[in-house]
């Protein structure tokens, strides 16, 4: 499968790994898309793990509708439901980094007979980042989401220059130059940017619906040296996870694990696959 339709939309999917095995759902980040896990795709090819990595909504070329309420966190999970539907499996298990894993947080809360486990890489849970907002300095550390309610402004500061902006935050947190260069390329691309920005715009509208308990395994990995997201909301994750929880912690990483420690992140998912599959 490369690609699958909802409502109109059509998703790209890197689809990988034996037919046969247990499936996994590789779910990407700001300003990233499914390239952030081809790494730590081929590895998990290896241990028999069928992947399945969607360009998810804004960031396909044939997914940008208008408007930030169409880019709320109960449409961004049911467009992971409509790929398992279209891969024709009733569950998976569901792995997502920053942005693709309030997916996986929301996925798993709200449709848990369709998650086998979760791997939350970066973000904790909604619930924990909220409460961490006001008992910590989590709102400091995400000033940028402030900026990104704004209209225009961000798209031209982060555009400008070729992407100048966007380009410098990516080298500067770790990334690759030929990854920065993809990641600035695509959100170059027609209402690229737009879209990807309106996952930001629609937490006003996310904040009516609220993400619950989790009652699936969940591994949660985090970096010590990410500079959008703190400790104090990563460790009360666990209060909202009704099953086993395990928590790893990467010394010495910035925000981008699957692309800076890809054999790590696959070793952690095999062993959370293998223990909980």
């Amino acid at each position: 499968m490369d690609s699958f339709t909802r409502d109109g939309l059509v998703f790209d999917v890197r689809d990988g790994g034996p037919a046969g095995g247990e499936p996994v759902v590789l779910l990407h980040g700001f300003p990233q898309d499914a390239a952030s896990f081809t790494a730590v795709a081929d590895r998990l090819h290896g241990t028999g793990l069928r992947t399945l990595a969607a360009d998810q909504r804004g960031y396909s070329p044939g997914a940008r509708p208008s408007g930030r309420a169409a880019y709320g966190l109960r449409e961004l999970t049911a467009d992971v439901l409509a790929m398992l539907d279209a891969a024709e499996l009733g569950s998976a298990h569901v792995v997502g980094h920053d942005w693709g894993g309030i997916v996986g947080w929301a996925l798993a809360a709200w449709h848990p007979e369709r998650v086998r486990t979760l791997t939350a890489v970066s973000v904790p849970h909604p619930a924990a980042m909220a409460r961490a907002f006001v008992t910590s300095d989590q709102a400091l550390r995400s000033w940028y989401m402030g900026l990104f309610q704004l209209p225009l402004l961000p798209e031209r500061l982060l555009l400008a220059g070729n992407g100048a902006a966007l380009r410098r935050m990516l080298l500067t947190s770790g990334l690759s130059p030929e990854l920065s260069e993809h990641y600035v390329r695509r959100m170059q691309e027609p209402g690229a940017l737009s879209a990807a920005l309106a996952w930001y715009r629609a937490l006003p509208l996310d904040a009516r619906d609220p993400v619950g308990t989790v009652r699936v395994p969940t591994l949660h990995v985090w970096s010590t040296r990410d500079v959008a997201l703190g400790r104090t909301a990563t460790e009360q994750s666990r209060r909202f996870v009704d099953a086993p929880y395990r928590l790893e912690v990467l010394e010495g990483l910035p925000h981008f694990i699957p692309e800076l420690a890809p054999d790590r992140v696959a070793e952690l998912v095999t062993e959370h696959v293998r223990a909980h599959g």
